[in-house]
């Protein structure tokens, strides 16, 4: 059962669990049509299932947040030219909708490819990264469910690592981009779900921990809304400095007609009547006689 909650009717515990960011987009300017889609807890005996179908043991905060509601949906627009677009997207699946990324579904062809085809095998490579933990496999030897879509920019990850021969307690979160190429995002759901409420759901947030980061279109709207978080080294850089970087308080500020203000005409010098010379205006004769003196 979900239950969609507007401007001004977020209940207070829903607001500690938003971390109040919804009081910050609906200050922001240009900002509408701010939605937080109230979910119910899921139930004990779903979450039990899951983890019996799957394998696996949940990890404990996010089995807490399931308690708490079952996924997590908020969305808001900007306006402009009175037309609202939609820009930010918070989404955390449901645990009916966590479902685990690389299967073959049932009706595919013996002979289709799957994902785990695509898997890199430049193990060398790999291992040559001390400072990276190490990657997840898109083949049986990890477990990867699918936490947020992220509007078709890639995938945010739940990963389980070494399942043989028992899967282990532990977990991680990693974002998948569009290239099938994995980036290590949190150790921990609570971490991440800190990085989905202070971005913001901006576009394409996640490609700020990648190394090309995010795209010149994204990063017009990070500098319009910054994260509610210390800027990554990605967005500190001065590379990005032939970005335009506009100010939403001159974007969406009112069409308000202002006044004209009518200028007044120089005056002209007052000109002298026809026939009338000044001083100054000697005839030749005039200026040869007063030299023979």
């Amino acid at each position: 059962m979900e239950d969609k909650a507007g401007r001004g009717s977020m209940k207070p515990q829903l607001d500690k669990l938003t971390l109040g960011v919804i009081r910050i987009l609906e200050a922001s300017p240009g900002v509408t049509e701010v939605t937080f889609v109230e979910k119910e807890p899921a139930e004990r005996h779903s979450i039990v299932s899951w983890e019996q179908r799957n394998a696996c043991v949940l990890p404990e905060d996010l089995k807490n947040f399931y308690l708490m509601m079952d996924g997590f949906q908020l969305t808001w627009s900007v306006k402009m030219d009175d037309n609202p677009i939609p820009l930010g997207s918070m989404t955390i699946n449901g645990i009916s909708k966590l479902n685990r990324l690389g299967t073959a579904p049932v009706y595919a062809l013996p002979n289709m490819p799957t994902l785990a085809d695509l898997e890199d095998t430049d193990e060398e490579g790999e291992k040559g990264n001390q400072e990276q933990p190490e990657k997840p496999h898109l083949d049986s030897r990890s477990l990867i469910f699918e936490l947020d879509p992220c509007g078709g920019n890639g995938k945010v990850c739940l990963v389980y690592k070494n399942t043989k021969p028992v899967v282990a307690p532990d977990s991680e979160i990693w974002f998948l981009d569009r290239a099938l190429y994995w980036h290590f995002l949190t150790k921990t759901f609570t971490a991440y779900y800190r990085l989905l409420i202070t971005h913001l759901g901006l576009p394409q947030w996640q490609y700020a921990f990648t190394s090309y980061g995010i795209s010149p279109q994204a990063k017009q709207w990070f500098n319009m809304y910054k994260p509610i978080t210390i800027n990554t080294a990605q967005l500190s850089e001065e590379t990005d400095s032939f970005v335009n970087k506009l100010d939403p308080s001159k974007i969406f500020k009112s069409k308000n007609k202002t006044p004209v203000i009518k200028k007044k005409l120089p005056t002209q010098p007052p000109t002298t009547p026809k026939g009338q010379t000044g001083a100054a205006s000697k005839t030749p004769s005039q200026a040869g006689s007063s030299s023979r003196r």
